[in-house]
């Protein structure tokens, strides 16, 4: 039976036995409705609110800044619409992003430009990455958001989070981030990085799926993105999932507690495979070589394409992707990669590979040995790889 290396942590996780067994209670025994006035209901909103300020402490912030969703892309979504429409309210219709965030942050950007909103798109280079000092020559006196990820989902890039907060700080623009991909990996804290709300999804660091929350400093008004109840302080309707609530609370504890020892485990091997893969010809690593998530590796090799490196590598039992899970779907190229200016054809072959500290050196090993053998196989069989080694056109990598 072929072996099962798991390296696809961006596109989630596996839930800790933390996790679950903070879970079991509110699936049969404390099964209650926190809203409701008895007893049954007040013991699961006792578990609620224990949930709340652990998360809270856990990030820097007040059991009352924090909202629970169903996800990054809800909390993205709520954070980004309340920000913008707090600024409409007084005159300010301009927005400033960069070009390789979620597309749950693109896409509700580009639903506002339909709404008559203005939104700047840094550009994050070459090396995926940009300055504070950018931030702040785009900022303008309508400036009414700053919406920037805390890392990059695809090609891992860390970026100044704390010194754009700053910034913005300064100027009194709303900060959001979606830390998605940084909470529970690398250190997060919303006072010290100047943040004013936060996206986070419980999946991404050993959680459940289909919960997460939103930080929203005090004194930044939230507007409801669901409506039909006061949950949440009348800010998110619909009955609390506790169950995924308290895991995700476990999982986080968890995460954080275990971060350095987490952290330093995944630079070695990340740092094992890419001196590994960068041994392949005609490839590159993507994303800022410094300032990068612990356990990010994203390599593109040219002459191939992604898809088919992703379908042999599985037939090897290595479960890895070609970008974000998302738009797994999609034939195009990633929207992440061209951002940073690499041609079509190079972006068609690119290759993500996610740790988590239960990889192994051997998984690493396993990785590096067999990734050479399917890209020397598929060039063999591509007219195009034929044609760059003919000289018939230039190689771009």
């Amino acid at each position: 039976m072929t072996r099962t290396v798991y390296v696809d942590n961006a596109a989630t996780t596996a839930m800790s036995d933390a996790a679950i067994a903070a879970m079991l209670p509110y699936f049969k025994e404390t099964y209650g409705n926190p809203s409701s006035l008895h007893t049954v209901g007040q013991v699961a909103k006792e578990a609620l609110d224990g949930a709340r300020a652990r998360i809270a402490a856990l990030v820097g912030a007040k059991p009352n800044e924090i909202y629970f969703t169903s996800g990054g892309s809800e909390a993205d979504n709520q954070a980004i619409r309340a920000a913008a429409y707090n600024g409409l309210a007084k005159g300010k219709k301009h927005i400033i992003s960069t070009a390789f965030e979620h597309h749950a942050v693109l896409h509700t950007l580009k639903k506002l430009e339909k709404e008559g909103f203005e939104v700047t798109y840094l550009d994050v280079h070459s090396h995926g990455n940009i300055t504070s000092e950018e931030v702040a020559a785009a900022i303008r006196p309508d400036t009414a958001l700053v919406t920037v990820m805390y890392a990059n989902n695809e090609v891992g890039s860390v970026l100044p989070i704390r010194r754009i907060g700053e910034v913005c700080r300064q100027r009194k623009v709303t900060f959001h981030t979606d830390a998605v991909q940084a909470v529970g990996h690398i250190p997060v804290n919303v006072v010290d990085d100047n943040i004013d709300m936060m996206s986070v999804s419980a999946h991404k660091f050993h959680g459940p799926k289909g919960v997460g929350f939103l930080y929203c400093r005090s004194g930044v008004p939230l507007k409801s993105l669901i409506e039909g109840g006061a949950q949440e302080r009348k800010r998110r309707a619909g009955t609390e999932n506790i169950a995924g609530i308290c895991g995700m609370a476990a999982a986080l504890a968890e995460a954080i507690g275990n971060m350095q020892a987490n952290m330093a485990k995944e630079r070695a091997l990340r740092d094992k495979l890419i001196a590994g893969l960068s041994a392949i010809p005609h490839s590159r690593l993507n994303g800022d070589g410094k300032n990068r998530l612990p356990a990010n590796v994203n390599m593109c090799f040219e002459g191939i394409e992604g898809e088919s490196l992703l379908l042999l590598l599985d037939a090897k039992g290595i479960c890895a992707s070609s970008g974000s899970a998302c738009t797994s779907g999609s034939l195009d190229p990633s929207h992440v990669l061209l951002a940073l200016g690499l041609p079509h054809e190079v972006a068609h072959g690119s290759l993500r590979l996610s740790l988590s500290e239960y990889n192994t050196e051997e998984e690493i090993d396993y990785i590096i040995a067999e990734v050479p053998k399917i890209v020397e196989y598929l060039r063999n069989i591509s007219p195009v790889w034929e044609a760059l080694e003919k000289g018939e056109r230039p190689h771009l990598i």
